[in-house]
């Protein structure tokens, strides 16, 4: 039986979107305030992840030579360095936080039993790659602010009670809800980018975080006059929305995952769901922030 382990790791470095074949109008339509010279710098954060059997020793993989590994590979060689030049593989393609996520995997593969990289750049926005070939996923992490009542309009307050508690009381409550929306798709072999990020982002503010934010969902989102606005009603309805208009980006919707509370999250797989006809969310315990 397999267990998967994942080890962190950091480096710090800075890095400009530009294409020399394309001209400065180009270039700053297309990246933006990414064009500067001589570029900005973040504070990566990267998650390796092994798979294998627990051997006689306890261990996947003896996490210093893991440790060691990733160091020699990678942080070692990335941290406080212009990533543009440090690497020929940025040469080809634009250091763009999903293609960083691959090279590196390309880079520990040869030595580790690998199953994911996950780099973040900051902590709203992330890129995990598996090895297919250029395919990667990209997270945007954003939030709104709603309140909401859990009530069947069919049943009494008692009843409605016995079901859903506190959450049932007339006037509704609030939750400050995080939202994290992953897409999937291919990274292009020049920019880097398997999306244009601000239009990314313009789609979520347009279609939920805009209308959702500062609402009694009940009353104000046409959707739940009908539908109990529960975690996972939300997050599934927030997928229906957002799946065409990412559609038309170029890029396919592969996960939103709602976080209502520290203690409470709900996730909707968006692939599995267009596979098997029926949306597959999954409901846990919110992780701490990374």
């Amino acid at each position: 039986m397999d267990c998967i382990i994942n080890r962190r790791a950091q480096f710090s470095a800075s890095h400009r979107y530009w294409l020399a074949e394309w001209d400065e109008a180009k270039n700053k339509q297309y990246f933006g305030a990414c064009t500067n010279f001589p570029g900005h710098g973040h504070n990566y954060v990267l998650y390796v992840s092994l798979a294998g059997e627990i051997d006689k020793y306890g261990m996947v993989q003896n996490l210093s030579d893991v440790k060691r590994v990733i160091k020699s590979e990678v942080t070692s060689q990335l941290n406080y360095a212009y990533l543009n030049d440090v690497w020929s593989e940025f040469q080809q393609t634009l250091p763009t936080t999903e293609n960083i996520a691959r090279v590196i995997w390309h880079r520990l593969a040869p030595h580790l039993p690998l199953v994911e990289i996950k780099l973040f750049e900051t902590p709203e926005l992330w890129a995990d790659y598996q090895g297919n070939n250029m395919e990667a996923s990209l997270t945007v992490k954003t939030h709104f602010s709603a309140a909401h009542r859990l009530a069947l309009p069919h049943l009494d307050l008692a009843e409605n009670t016995n079901i859903y508690g506190k959450c049932a009381r007339p006037n509704g409550h609030g939750h400050n809800y995080h939202l994290e929306v992953s897409v999937i798709g291919e990274i292009d072999d020049r920019t880097g980018m398997i999306v244009d990020l601000v239009a990314l982002q313009n789609v979520i503010d347009e279609y939920v975080v805009e209308p959702f934010d500062h609402t009694f969902l009940n009353k104000d989102i046409p959707y739940f006059a009908e539908v109990v606005p529960t975690a996972e009603n939300i997050a599934l309805h927030i997928a229906q929305l957002l799946t065409k208009p990412i559609q038309e980006l170029g890029v396919e919707l592969d996960k939103v995952k709602l976080i209502e509370s520290p203690n409470n999250s709900c996730e909707i797989y968006c692939r599995q769901s267009k596979q098997t006809k029926t949306p597959v969310a999954k409901k846990e315990p919110a992780i701490a922030s990374h």
